[in-house]
């Protein structure tokens, strides 16, 4: 499974990723090693992800997510936020 992923920092800002392993690339981001952007505004949270069953879609969406504003990212957060990967990966 792939994941385009969006992170609250420690700053408020939201940050975009994509993976195929959404629960070790959080644990990267929080030992300071998975993106430059996140390095100074640690900790991260996992505030928002979706599912894709290619890398490339995964890719195709983080790029989408990039491009939104605070304002259109802060909205996608309340219409339904992030549950468990193995959650994503039953279905659920």
């Amino acid at each position: 499974m792939n994941y385009a992923y969006l992170l609250r920092c420690a700053d408020g800002s939201l940050y975009a990723g994509w993976t195929n392993d959404l629960d070790a690339r959080v644990r990267t981001h929080n030992a300071g090693v998975g993106g430059k952007y996140t390095r100074s505004r640690l900790p991260v949270e996992l505030v928002y992800f979706e599912s894709f069953e290619t890398r490339e879609q995964a890719m195709s969406r983080e790029w989408h997510l990039k491009r939104l504003t605070r304002a259109q990212k802060l909205a996608l957060l309340e219409r339904g936020g992030a549950q468990s990967p193995s959650d994503a990966e039953e279905g659920g």
